[in-house]
């Protein structure tokens, strides 16, 4: 979607106008055939509302629309208008109308609303129609440019910034609504490649020969029943201090999880193709980061494999020895993305020293069960980072919830034969899990584990997503970045 900035209307503006209202607030200077048809329509402004009608205008009939955007004074009033915007394009996006112009001259809303404004409709607007060859014509999207008027001061700056923002939550939606015979570990790292050409970050990819050569057991024991070759990869973006720790992501990417030999049940697993999601927001986010020249040092690691039940698949029972020296019982080929992430937490402290690190993963269908399609959960060792990650789970709209870390679950995963088996019994099994990957972190590293399962896939539309790949976790990094690395 285009976005163009203009101070006045003029002979290319486009019939269709929208405004955004304040709930209970009609304004006055509104044509009277608007006021009367909002007001029997019960049109009050509330969030996410939309009212349409046509007026006569010297330049002909013109059709106008106003989105509702709450209470100007409630607590989340950027999310309000993300949602005003999103209703829009929800509205419009199909309707046969190519352009709108979103009218601002009001004065009602600063450069920031106005961006909030924008970023729902932008985000509102991604589709994934790339295979679908027989749409009607009225199922096709058509708008596609918004002419802003009389935005404030500084909106243009601030509207650059977000669509850098944009941008890094559309590769995450993108990555994650492919297919895997399309995405898989190769084809995600050269999509990245591509993708990041040219924004200052650094990429480079570790193959199957040089994990081996590193020890890294986990990871390739997922791996081994995919003729898809595994993938470690690393996007720096080393924009603060020179001397400054970095903060680094690491994300979960099973590109397809049939669940190796203690294989899924056929029902649904289609959808195991988002499996990568936690890698999917970790590579969005870095997008966003180098997109708008971010003044932190952040670096973003992806474990990317294939979990097949081929002969040559790691089986039941079977212990492998991860880059960390222990050694893992693996009861279950299912609990793969815990034997990816804790291989590749390793390699990033040993590298990287960071600062903090945090992981993201659709490890659980646990964590579904206990938050639903709500929030995604959050285990930490350090209150502090807990504290920021869960601010910018608000701020982002990425919400989280915290879980909690204790001896008494880490003994559940305690093995006869092995240092420990990668899943405990079937009670507090995202906690088992996070008690796991826990037993990777150095002394002293800051650490969270954020597990997104139900988050990254929605099957209905959401505010500011139609149904399909949501694109979570990359706005809640970024926000991250934002708060809590640069100065």
């Amino acid at each position: 979607m285009q976005i163009h900035f203009t101070a006045a209307p003029d002979a290319n503006t486009p019939r269709l106008a929208a405004r955004v209202i304040n709930q209970d607030m009609l304004p006055d200077d509104l044509p009277t055939a608007i006021v009367e048809g909002a007001k029997a329509s019960r049109f009050a402004g509330k969030t996410g509302q939309v009212f349409e009608g046509f007026v006569d205008d010297t330049s002909g009939v013109l059709r106008l629309a106003l989105a509702g955007a709450g209470k100007p004074d409630d607590d989340g009033r950027a999310a309000a208008l993300e949602r005003a915007g999103a209703a829009l394009t929800a509205k419009y996006l199909t309707s046969g109308e190519e352009a709108l112009a979103l009218d601002c001259r009001s004065g009602d809303l600063d450069a920031a609303g106005v961006t909030s404004v924008l970023l729902g409709m932008r985000l509102r607007s991604w589709r994934w129609d790339t295979y679908r060859t027989k749409l009607k014509d009225e199922q096709k999207p058509t708008l596609s440019s918004i002419t802003v008027i009389g935005a404030p001061e500084g909106t243009e700056a601030a509207w650059e910034d977000a669509a850098a923002v944009a941008t890094g939550v559309e590769l995450t939606r993108e990555l994650v609504a492919e297919p895997a015979n399309v995405i898989y570990p190769e084809s995600f790292v050269a999509r990245c490649k591509e993708r990041f050409a040219g924004t200052g970050a650094e990429i480079s990819v570790l193959g199957e020969e040089e994990m081996a050569a590193l020890g890294m057991g986990a990871l390739l024991g997922v791996s081994q029943g995919s003729v898809r070759e595994g993938q470690l990869l690393v996007i720096k973006w080393m924009g603060g201090a020179a001397n400054e720790k970095p903060t680094v992501f690491v994300g979960k990417g099973v590109t397809f999880d049939t669940g190796g030999i203690s294989i899924k049940p056929a029902g649904g697993m289609e959808d195991m193709k988002w499996d990568m999601g936690g890698a999917g927001a970790v590579a969005g986010a870095m997008l966003s980061v180098a997109g708008r020249k971010a003044k932190a040092n952040v670096i973003g690691v992806c474990g990317l494999v294939e979990n097949m039940p081929d002969g040559n698949a790691q089986r039941p029972g079977d212990v492998v020895t991860t880059m960390s020296g222990q050694t893992v019982e693996v009861i279950n080929t299912d609990a793969e993305g815990r034997l990816v992430l804790c291989d590749a937490l390793t390699w990033a402290q040993k590298e990287f020293a960071p600062k903090r690190i945090v992981d993201l993963a659709t490890l659980t269908g646990a964590m579904m069960i206990a938050l639903g399609m709500e929030h995604g959960g959050l285990f930490a060792n350090d209150d502090s980072l807990a504290d920021d990650l869960l601010a910018a789970g608000k701020s982002s709209g990425d919400k989280l919830w915290r879980f909690p870390l204790a001896p008494e679950y880490d003994k559940l995963i305690n093995s006869p034969i092995a240092d420990m088996k990668n899943v405990g019994p079937r009670w507090a099994g995202s906690i088992t899990a996070a008690q796991y990957l826990q037993r990777f972190i150095d002394d002293g590293v800051a650490w969270a584990h954020l597990d997104i399962a139900g988050m990254v896939w929605s099957d209905k539309p959401g505010a500011t997503w139609d149904k399909g790949a949501t694109g979570y976790g990359a706005r809640l990094i970024d926000n991250f970045v934002r708060e809590t690395c640069e100065g």
